[in-house]
C-alpha cells in the first residue's frame, strides 16, 4: 500500500545521511529496468527498492504509487525520445535512421512505452499529452514541406508519419525476427538492418534534389 511522508517531513529528511537526489536517481533507474522487463502490473516495488538499495517506504516517500512512479519514468523516456528524434521534413530517410538508432541503443525504451500503451491506455496523462503535442508539431512540419514542394502532396501527413515510425521501429517491435536475422540474414549486422529501412523510406519519400 502506498506510503507517504509524515506531516512536515520531506523525502530529504527521510534519507538522513544520504543524498536525496542520489536515492531518487537510483529508484528511477531501477524502476525503468523493472517496468521495461515486467510491465506495470507485473512490476514489484520491493524489487525496485532492492535494486535501488533502499526501502519500499523510501520509494513511496518520493512517489505516491507504482503508477505514479511509472508515469515519471515514462515522461523522462518520452522527453529523451522527443529530444533525440527531431524531424527534418527534407530528410525523412535520415529521420527514420535516427529513430532506429534511438531504439537500437535503448531497447528498454520501446518495451517501457509499449507496456504503458497496453496497461494505461485510458490514463496516460502528461506523457500522452506531450506525445500528442510532438506529433502535432511533426505533422505541421510535413504539411509545410508539402506546401513548399519538398514532399509529394498526394500523401496525407499522418500516413507519412505513421509509416515512417512503423518502418523505423520494425526491429524493436519484432525481436524474434531480429534474432532470426542474426543467423539467416545475408548480412546479419545492425548496419545492414539500418540501411534497409533507410532505403525503404528513401524510396517512398525521396530526399529533394
Amino acid at each position: 500500500m502506498p506510503r507517504s511522508t509524515s506531516p512536515g517531513q520531506t523525502p530529504d529528511a527521510a534519507v538522513a545521511g544520504e543524498s536525496a537526489d542520489s536515492t531518487r536517481q537510483r529508484i528511477v533507474a531501477a524502476a525503468k529496468e523493472e517496468f521495461a522487463r515486467h510491465g506495470i502490473a507485473g512490476a514489484r516495488v520491493d524489487r525496485i527498492a532492492k535494486q535501488a538499495r533502499t526501502s519500499k517506504e523510501r520509494v513511496y516517500a518520493y512517489f505516491r504509487s507504482k503508477e505514479a512512479l511509472y508515469a515519471h519514468v515514462a515522461e523522462r523516456e518520452t522527453t529523451a525520445l522527443v529530444e533525440a528524434t527531431q524531424l527534418d521534413p527534407a530528410d525523412l530517410p535520415g529521420y527514420a535512421g535516427i529513430l532506429f538508432d534511438h531504439f537500437a541503443a535503448r531497447p528498454d525504451h520501446y518495451r517501457l512505452i509499449t507496456w504503458g500503451r497496453l496497461e494505461l491506455a485510458e490514463s496516460a496523462g502528461n506523457t500522452a499529452s506531450r506525445l500528442q503535442d510532438t506529433i502535432a508539431g511533426k505533422l505541421d512540419k510535413l504539411r509545410d514541406a508539402q506546401c513548399t514542394g519538398l514532399l509529394d502532396p498526394v500523401w496525407d501527413p499522418v500516413d507519412i508519419l505513421a509509416l515512417i515510425n512503423q518502418i523505423a521501429m520494425t526491429w524493436a517491435a519484432q525481436p524474434e525476427i531480429a534474432a532470426a536475422a542474426a543467423d539467416q540474414a545475408v548480412d546479419p549486422s545492425i548496419t545492414a538492418r539500418r540501411a534497409a529501412l533507410v532505403t525503404a523510406v528513401e524510396r517512398m519519400f525521396p530526399r529533394p534534389d
